[in-house]
């Protein structure tokens, strides 16, 4: 028995681990001391708990717990790896490069350093959304002190050759920051394999709390320095003051230790899911476009474009699925993806695309009952597109 509404937008956030949760409950309520006050129990309590979950952070992405940095989540750690790192070295260059595709999180600060006098350089995709590593090598010049790009995209599930790029920062003395939010968790993240720097995650993508994050600041073998972006009690070792949310950075190490367990098996689980709803869509359903590489793509990530179909209207349509439109961070803007648009999709197809996000708690009986459920969807809209068409000649459909 399928229960409704199914969520399918695991993209836009995961429900909270009933064992992250469990993990977080005494810290509100029994162990609530500051994570500073650390001359009486409350406090040295909420700091060994903060010491282990900046432990079972570094664990996922093979990095020393030193170099994790906790903040609000990936968007803040976006905002203090570009804006700290073009800051802090504005006295060596001032050329930053990023991605045609990458979250408005990277994008947007970039525009604000832009203001600031720096100077941007914003690389394209091919029709799947990668970027060719020769593209940075042609585009780092003497001035460039830090390169951005996310390891795998959150709307159309693309993998980038991070490792291939990382090696040509290394060997340029360029900095590398990924936006691994999307990420990590769902497939393996080391930080040494792929050669970056700087790495931001966020807690609510990966089965825990809203509200917190990290960043990873590579000290080892070189170090990166960031310029603070929030003053205030010198807490994480000056880079970002505010008194620590002990619950919060407790869920998000319990919910890394977690992904480090199951990531194995959960990812092959979720990718056959992943690929029976395709396949069942394909076949269903003419007129089905695959956006994003066909194989170096995020396992929980399928992102179709539907002819003659709205994607909005397909969402409206189906109250009983959990689905987007694309960047839950950006629905409120008009207008097609930017991501959409620039692995070559023309208005309407951008129009017509809908992002599925298969996650932890998904079952083969609600992938079986979406793929029923959308092919009937799609085709009782296309002929009420067709039925208006005829009673409207000359207007155009969809």
């Amino acid at each position: 028995m399928v229960q409704l509404p199914i969520y399918l937008d695991n993209h836009a956030t995961t429900r909270c681990d009933p064992r992250v949760v469990a993990a977080m409950l005494p810290y509100f309520t029994e162990k609530y001391g500051n994570a500073a006050s650390i001359n009486h129990v409350f406090g040295t309590e909420a700091q060994e708990a903060v010491a282990r979950a900046r432990r079972q952070v570094a664990e996922l992405i093979g990095a020393s717990d030193s170099e994790i940095i906790f903040t609000s989540g990936a968007t803040e750690s976006n905002n203090l790896a570009l804006k700290g790192v073009a800051r802090m070295y504005r006295h060596k260059g001032n050329h930053l490069i990023t991605v045609a595709t990458e979250h408005k999180a990277v994008l947007d600060p970039c525009k604000r350093l832009a203001h600031e006098g720096y100077e941007v350089t914003i690389l394209p995709v091919d029709e799947w959304g990668l970027l060719d590593p020769q593209q940075v090598a042609e585009a780092i010049r003497p001035q460039t002190i830090l390169v951005s790009v996310m390891l795998a995209n959150n709307e159309i599930g693309t993998l980038q050759p991070l490792a291939d790029i990382g090696r040509i920062c290394r060997e340029r003395g360029v900095w590398l920051h990924t936006d691994a939010a999307q990420a990590v968790g769902k497939i393996p993240v080391h930080v040494d394999q792929l050669q970056v720097d700087l790495l931001s995650l966020s807690g609510h993508k990966i089965y825990g709390p809203k509200g917190v994050g990290a960043l990873y600041l590579r000290k080892r073998d070189r170090r990166v320095r960031v310029e603070p972006q929030i003053d205030g009690g010198g807490q994480e070792s000056g880079l970002r003051s505010g008194t620590l949310p002990v619950p919060l950075i407790v869920g998000l190490g319990e919910a890394c230790r977690l992904c480090r367990e199951l990531m194995p098996e959960e990812s092959q689980r979720i990718r056959e899911l992943r690929d029976r709803l395709w396949l069942g869509l394909r076949n269903g359903v003419d007129g089905i476009r695959l956006n994003g590489h066909p194989t170096h793509r995020l396992p929980n990530n399928l992102n179709v474009s539907f002819a003659g179909v709205k994607g909005e209207a397909l969402l409206l349509a189906m109250k009983d699925v959990a689905v987007s439109t694309g960047s839950a961070c950006t629905t409120a803007r008009l207008g097609p993806s930017h991501v959409l648009k620039a692995i070559g999709l023309d208005d309407e197809q951008a129009d017509a695309s809908v992002r599925f996000g298969l996650g932890r708690f998904n079952t083969e009986a609600e992938i079986d009952w979406v793929i029923a459920h959308v092919i009937e969807t799609v085709r009782q809209l296309r002929r009420h597109a067709t039925m208006w068409a005829e009673k409207s000649p000359g207007v155009p459909v969809g």
